[in-house]
């Protein structure tokens, strides 16, 4: 028979179960470890270190309570490098278009692997991140990635050209590192994305110039004699993109009804060449009215394509685009920018993207007083916001001319001297 231990000889539970043992280690240091919730659905022993018992506790308490919360704790044998490179080529080449992956891929292969590979995923934290952006603003990218290395010059020969990635160029890189760890988040791989608390300069945009309403119309009278007449004058008047303008096809067009439906746009690609893509976001896929201006060039250029037709004779590719080359293939965008640049020298106007004719539409149409929802549907914008924020200085050379107007109609008051109206030119 086996006699009963004293009470007071018994070990007390000093934790109920489940919430881990802490415990003074050898080298003075006190550590904690607890079972807590991993990626699926499984259970994985962790143990985290502190100066005092009270710190170690601590750090345990938080991951069993983020854990109780259904917050797996992060893979911690993945580094940033192993990571950046499954979500590059097993999530991000599905959900995004060819040429963005392409610039996804150089962004990681050029700043985010060299800057962040080597550290563990679990352990990147917010000043990690925000110390890797601080060293991309001031480091030459020639002395980083040795480019002149090759060429013995520049940088490679002491001579350091201090050429630093832009503004821009920084927030992109911070936004590709967003959009993985988002995926990671997701995926349970960690509990919270740390880059998303690192703010940075918010960029901005380059100020662009639309073209003038005499400008316009300069440029249009120029565009008549232009082969690609009925491309410049579609453009200006829709503000369509290249890529837009490009992919259209005769079918496409109800000329009767004077409509287009705009379905794909055309665009090279790193592996596909020329390849017809959806449009940019499922707003921009819309019909849109067509001037009556666009429906007689539009018939004139049909003429022209069928002579050009009959002249290539068994040369000719019948793709059934509406702007095309000679021949009937393709227009490459990088020719037509080209042939624009070229086109405006000859027409005397100042050089301009050609982007910048939607950006002139859009402008046009403003100061004409049509409403931003009207614009917003035919630029194929997701929402009312993107048109308001482009647009919002022409909107705020509009808000002048009205405050004027109305002064003109209440005329000065008080001791104010009367005297011509002011005009505001902001722009």
């Amino acid at each position: 028979m086996t006699t009963p231990r004293p009470a007071s000889s018994r070990r007390t539970r000093s934790r109920a179960n489940g919430d881990g043992t802490v415990y003074q280690r050898k080298d003075g240091r006190w550590e904690a470890a607890g079972y807590v919730l991993a990626p699926g659905n499984t259970r994985k022993r962790v143990r985290v270190y502190g100066t005092t018992r009270k710190e170690a506790l601590a750090k345990l308490t938080e991951k069993i309570a983020a854990s109780n919360l259904g917050l797996p704790v992060a893979a911690a044998d993945s580094t940033v490098s192993a990571y950046l490179t499954y979500w590059l080529n097993g999530v991000a080449v599905h959900q995004t278009r060819e040429n963005t992956h392409t610039r996804y891929a150089t962004c990681v292969r050029l700043h985010l692997i060299p800057g962040l590979g080597a550290k563990k995923l679990a352990r990147l934290t917010a000043r990690d991140v925000r110390t890797f952006l601080d060293g991309l603003r001031a480091t030459c990218q020639c002395c980083a990635q040795g480019r002149d290395t090759a060429r013995r010059q520049c940088c490679a020969i002491g001579q350091c050209c201090d050429k630093r990635l832009s503004p821009l160029t920084v927030t992109y890189v911070h936004s590709v590192l967003k959009a993985a760890l988002e995926h990671a988040v997701r995926e349970d791989e960690l509990p919270r994305n740390v880059a998303r608390n690192v703010k940075t300069t918010t960029h901005q945009p380059k100020r662009f110039r639309p073209l003038t309403a005499a400008e316009a119309r300069q440029f249009l009278d120029a565009a008549r004699a232009d082969r690609l007449h009925a491309l410049y004058e579609l453009a200006l008047r829709t503000g369509l993109r290249k890529g837009e303008l490009l992919g259209l096809h005769w079918e496409d067009l109800d000329l009767t009804t004077g409509t287009a439906s705009i379905r794909r746009s055309l665009q090279r690609t790193r592996t596909g060449g020329l390849t017809h893509l959806p449009t940019k976001t499922r707003a921009s896929e819309r019909r849109i009215a067509l001037p009556t201006e666009c429906l007689h060039s539009l018939k004139e250029h049909k003429g022209r394509q069928d002579k050009e037709r009959e002249t290539a004779e068994s040369a000719w590719q019948d793709s059934g685009l509406i702007f095309t080359t000679p021949t009937g293939g393709p227009l490459d965008p990088a020719n037509l920018t080209r042939r624009f640049r070229s086109f405006l020298d000859r027409a005397g106007l100042r050089r301009i993207r050609f982007h910048d004719l939607r950006h002139s539409t859009a402008t046009l149409l403003l100061e004409q007083g049509v409403e931003l929802v009207v614009i917003k549907e035919l630029l194929g914008h997701a929402h009312n916001g993107v048109t308001a924020g482009v647009y919002a200085h022409v909107r705020l050379r509009l808000q002048h001319q009205a405050i004027n107007a109305l002064g003109d109609v209440l005329g000065p008051t008080g001791d104010s001297p009367a005297g011509p109206p002011t005009t505001a030119s902001v722009r």
